[in-house]
């Protein structure tokens, strides 16, 4: 591009300009996958709130070039003692470090939950439209926000995403791919057009790591799309529930009109509905 334009120097404009050819050389199946969610045909929402359902994260590799898109989780809970069932893992789509991460949700429960009595509930946890199975632990603080939600009856918002690592003591833990993750559901919101309330929850440890189109950058800065780095599980459940999460007092209850509050309060209904089962 530069000898074309017979610069002495290969510069910036030139670089950018290589970049993104080989992008749209490479970007069959990112632009396949933008165009049915466009279509509806792959439901993601970008707007409202829904009970116990969650816009995740995903990346894909063309082996040349790497992008991200949103996927849809849901989380479904009932009375039983069952625990948490990870539907990939049901039917082998399940990678062993997603599976582990599932795992880890269950630990995180007890963790929060199981001060005054054991836990007893049967819920599902779904990647919905997943047909190629699911690998990576990135999704796990999306996993823990929609089953809270499930829960406790509260709706997640829609217009914004998460993605985060989350370990049982509910930090939330550094993911890769963060610059294609962001830049997937900022395509999917722009193409809707921005509101202004649109943004991404992350990993306070990968602010280190971004590295956004211009695009981006400036309707970050105009307000026009925003991104949250987050520490704990708390901040997440705040953003995305908009309620505060609730800490735990001397007395062993959280404070009442908070997420943890509704959680734990149904947690019990639940155990003492599957003791009557």
């Amino acid at each position: 591009f530069a000898l074309r334009k017979r610069a002495k120097l290969v510069r910036e404009e030139h670089v950018r300009l290589a970049i993104d050819m080989r992008h749209r050389r490479s970007s069959m199946a990112d632009e396949e996958i933008r165009d049915s969610i466009r279509k509806g045909t792959l439901l993601i929402d970008t707007k409202g709130d829904r009970v116990g359902q969650i816009n995740a994260l995903t990346v894909y590799s063309s082996g040349i070039v790497s992008f991200g898109k949103p996927a849809r989780i849901t989380a479904t809970v009932s009375a039983g003692n069952a625990g948490i069932i990870n539907i990939e893992r049901e039917v082998s789509m399940s990678g062993a470090i997603h599976s582990k991460g599932v795992l880890i949700l269950s630990g995180l429960l007890r963790t929060l939950f199981s001060r005054r009595q054991s836990i007893s509930f049967t819920a599902s946890v779904a990647f919905e439209q997943s047909y190629g199975g699911v690998d990576g632990d990135s999704a796990s603080a999306a996993e823990m926000v929609a089953l809270l939600s499930a829960i406790a009856n509260i709706p997640v918002r829609q217009d914004r995403a998460i993605t985060g690592s989350i370990n049982q003591k509910g930090d939330i833990q550094a993911v890769g791919g963060l610059n294609e993750k962001i830049t997937g559901f900022f395509e999917v919101c722009r193409d809707r057009g921005l509101t202004g309330t649109q943004g991404v929850v992350m990993p306070k440890q990968n602010v280190g790591d971004l590295m956004l189109s211009d695009e981006i950058i400036t309707a970050v800065k105009a307000g026009k799309f925003h991104i949250y780095p987050v520490t704990r599980l708390e901040e997440a459940v705040e953003l995305m529930m908009g309620m505060p999460a609730g800490k735990v007092g001397k007395d062993g209850r959280f404070p009442a009109n908070s997420v943890y509050a509704k959680v734990q309060t149904n947690l019990d209904v639940l155990h003492e509905a599957s003791r009557m089962r």
